[in-house]
């Protein structure tokens, strides 16, 4: 005689969904205090020197020539091998500001440089220049960052909770001359943050 199934047999039981979600709430409970940059994947092989801005056509990036509200992709940091630079936790959107927002001064102050990563589910976003966006965009979801310290404003991403929100940067710096340095950079979410999870903005 065959054993008939009880009404039970294939539902989940008050008793296990009450464990599932006290479980997932430990989880979520302990996220922000993981030091997540051991797990992403970050630009690896950071040396303590600091690196030129190299553009795209191989000269390195100057405040007396570099354009107001413009930019270009540049790779960071770079490994002299060219599948490895073609990584994209190695791309960074370098970016000269609109007047408006002080791109126009002489100085590093007009420049950022965020990853390219999106915050949401890691597409490539660009910056638009134009008049009506002056602000990073991501194709596949339509994320949006603001240009001045990389903070998602629109999209699925600026529903995420910090850090993941905001996105990593480059530290930047100008000699002499004009010509734009990026130092070493401290890949955790309170410096320049962990491509592909984001950071805390310091005010």
């Amino acid at each position: 005689m065959s054993k008939q199934p009880s009404e039970k047999d294939g539902k989940l039981s008050r008793r296990d969904f009450l464990k599932i979600v006290a479980a997932a709430g430990t989880i979520m409970t302990f996220t922000p205090f993981i030091d997540w940059g051991k797990f992403m994947p970050n630009p690896a092989g950071t040396s303590t020197e600091r690196a030129k801005v190299i553009l795209p056509d191989s000269t390195q990036a100057n405040v007396n020539t570099f354009p107001v509200n413009y930019s270009e992709a540049v790779i960071y940091p770079t490994t002299g091998d060219r599948v490895l630079d073609e990584e994209p936790f190695r791309r960074w959107q370098f970016i000269r500001l609109p007047s408006e927002f002080g791109g126009d001064k002489n100085d590093v102050s007009a420049f950022r440089a965020f990853s390219m990563v999106c915050l949401h589910l890691w597409c490539l976003w660009k910056y638009y220049p134009d008049e009506k966006k002056k602000r990073g965009e991501c194709p596949c979801h339509g994320s949006m960052y603001d240009a001045r310290n990389g903070k998602a404003v629109a999209g699925p991403a600026a529903l995420q909770a910090p850090p993941s929100n905001v996105l990593p940067k480059l530290d930047l710096e100008v000699d002499s001359d004009g010509f734009l340095w990026i130092p070493s950079a401290v890949w955790n979410v309170n410096s320049n943050g962990i491509v592909g999870y984001g950071r805390f903005i310091r005010d």
